[in-house]
């Protein structure tokens, strides 16, 4: 590997984030073909693959966005997997912000709880988003399918990044399986994990406007002494 490589590796990640505000063009059909079979590259134990996606666009993607934020208002929680039960220390640090952050970057002040809830449900509408990929992994394959889909969420990320497009990872969607399963025909024997809302990124919103900090070396990794 090369400097170049490294250094083209290492912009990749430092550019790419969650975009939360996108233009109204959906991506090409051959490009999503292009960034998945890229993505599928990476690592996955035995070579099982395990991923399996459900995808939208344009006309289908709108429709999901208004069926789901609908259903969502009223509808409880029900995740094929646990979501956290909590977030302590340096992990609930992190979280709160990035929440502040986003609220600064789009004019929500703290106490106020009413915008804080419109931004949100912002998820729910998809955050406008042309394109739409829903993920899923096989029940029997349990925590390592779900980590396998993981690294293929990461390469897909940054297969967009790497083309100008933008998307973010939303664990929301997953907290209504249900409705989820249904819209898509997702087989009964496959977890739901996680949806990427994807397109063409619109640089003007303010929602785009900023960046979240990562953890010091020393914060995250321990070398074994002696």
């Amino acid at each position: 590997m090369t400097i170049s490589h490294i250094t083209a590796f290492q912009t990749l990640l430092s550019q790419r984030q969650s975009c939360r505000a996108f233009l109204d063009q959906p991506v090409a059909r051959a490009q999503v073909q292009e960034i998945i079979e890229d993505a599928q590259k990476v690592p996955s134990w035995c070579n099982s693959q395990p991923w399996q996606v459900f995808l939208t666009d344009g006309t289908q993607t709108r429709d999901l966005a208004t069926a789901l934020f609908d259903h969502s208002a009223t509808a409880p929680h029900a995740s094929d997997i646990p979501f956290p039960t909590r977030y302590e220390g340096p992990y609930n640090e992190r979280r709160r912000s990035c929440g502040w952050q986003l609220y600064d970057a789009v004019g929500i002040e703290k106490g106020d709880r009413a915008g804080s809830l419109r931004q949100m449900r912002e998820n729910y509408r998809l955050f406008g988003a042309p394109n739409f990929m829903l993920i899923t992994s096989p029940k029997a394959l349990g925590p390592y399918g779900a980590l396998d889909c993981g690294a293929f969420v990461t390469a897909f990320l940054l297969g967009l990044q790497a083309r100008g497009l933008g998307g973010i990872a939303m664990a929301s969607v997953a907290g209504f399986s249900p409705f989820m399963r249904d819209w898509f025909a997702v087989p009964d024997d496959r977890d739901i994990l996680c949806g990427i809302a994807f397109g063409h990124p619109d640089h003007s919103h303010p929602a785009n406007s900023f960046r979240t900090e990562r953890a010091p070396f020393a914060e995250v990794a321990t070398w074994k002494e002696g």
